[in-house]
């Protein structure tokens, strides 16, 4: 397995942007391609009244509701979240839900009065006040979403294409909070999958493997379009196998660390020949082998897919111990064997350093 990459490389993206306009039908861009949380179609499905909600022996009113992508667009037909709560707050502090309902165009009985009321589609939504009178007509609810679709996928170097299972996607707020962070609004999402959210700009992580190909871009979505983002990795996967000669078996037992050219870790596997998607640059690999150690530096070019074997002669050196130096007191006068190296003999004293000077205290030799 993959050991944990701190070390990850942010590059920039460089993405193929398409806008579909939805045209007569506000699901058509949306069909055809798979859907997070998507509901069957059930259009008019009556609402959940939650018990009590109702004040008894007062007369509820039909309250019909519809949502649209854009104000002059079509009905959405499936895929809506109704919710209607209480101006209230609870002893929770929370609004009560007072009813709720899942599918297209929706209809409530609701008891005259104030509420609030949400429509969801996907991650985009809207909610508004309503008040429901208890004489007259009641006009029919349009919520208006602006909303759009976002479709991602990505490729490597100039057009190579990913597995869809290496790629991941996260989508955040274009605005940056007061510690430096972004909201996150959906994470972990797979490629060619249909987002749909409110207008605007998003900031967009593309993650490719799971080492240090990592790339941001901004994206602005559409009401009523469909946008389809292809992003550019500058990336590649990488194989490594030690081998005892060029072409040959990889060796077993190996436990392989990859490093960037300033020294950093990125990535760590204990495999014959382990592979990874790396981003664009220089690199060592170094592979242990029985309590030995070989190396290879290695340039990692976007969308070239390669193996790199480290041969078993790449053995890293290793420094030389410092040779023992002996050493050894001989008479004065005896030639020093070859390889041993004399002591150092220490000059004998002076006179002077042995009689105390004229002048010193009483002390003498006597």
């Amino acid at each position: 397995m993959f050991g944990i990459l701190p070390f990850a490389r942010i590059g920039l993206a460089i993405a193929l942007i398409i806008l579909t306009p939805f045209g007569a039908s506000a699901q058509d861009a949306f069909k055809g391609f798979k859907q997070l949380e998507s509901t069957p179609k059930m259009p008019k499905l009556d609402a959940f009244i939650a018990p009590g909600a109702a004040p008894e022996g007062v007369k509820l009113r039909d309250v019909p509701m519809e949502a649209k992508l854009t104000a002059d667009g079509r009905p959405v037909e499936e895929g809506l979240s109704w919710y209607v709560f209480s101006p209230i707050a609870g002893s929770d502090g929370k609004l009560p839900l007072i009813a709720s309902a899942k599918g297209g165009p929706a209809a409530f009985q609701l008891a005259p009065g104030d509420y609030f009321v949400n429509v969801s589609f996907g991650r985009a939504g809207v909610t508004k006040k309503l008040t429901v009178p208890a004489e007259g007509e009641v006009d029919k609810q349009v919520m208006v979403l602006d909303a759009g679709g976002l479709l991602l996928n990505a490729v490597s170097g100039t057009d190579a294409r990913i597995r869809p299972d290496q790629l991941s996607f996260s989508i955040y707020s274009s605005e940056v909070r007061d510690d430096g962070e972004r909201g996150l609004v959906m994470a972990d999402i797979s490629p060619n999958t249909v987002v749909r959210l409110n207008a605007g700009t998003y900031h967009i992580v593309s993650e490719y493997g799971s080492v240090n190909a990592v790339i941001r871009a901004d994206i602005q979505v559409e009401a009523g379009k469909l946008t389809e983002a292809t992003i550019q990795h500058r990336a590649a996967q990488i194989t490594f196998k030690l081998v005892s000669d060029a072409g040959g078996e990889a060796i077993a037992d190996t436990a392989w660390s990859i490093l960037t050219a300033a020294g950093d870790s990125v990535g760590e596997s204990v495999s014959a020949f382990p592979t990874m998607v790396l981003a664009e640059g220089g690199y060592s690999a170094v592979a242990r082998n029985k309590d030995k150690i070989y190396q290879r530096d290695f340039t990692v070019v976007a969308g070239r897919n390669t193996d790199v074997e480290v041969l078993m002669k790449d053995q890293q050196p290793q420094p030389p111990a410092d040779a023992a130096r002996t050493v050894q007191q001989v008479p004065v006068g005896t030639p020093t064997p070859p390889g041993v190296q004399p002591a150092p003999v220490q000059p004998l004293p002076s006179y002077e350093q042995l009689v105390p000077q004229q002048g010193g205290d009483d002390t003498s030799l006597d």
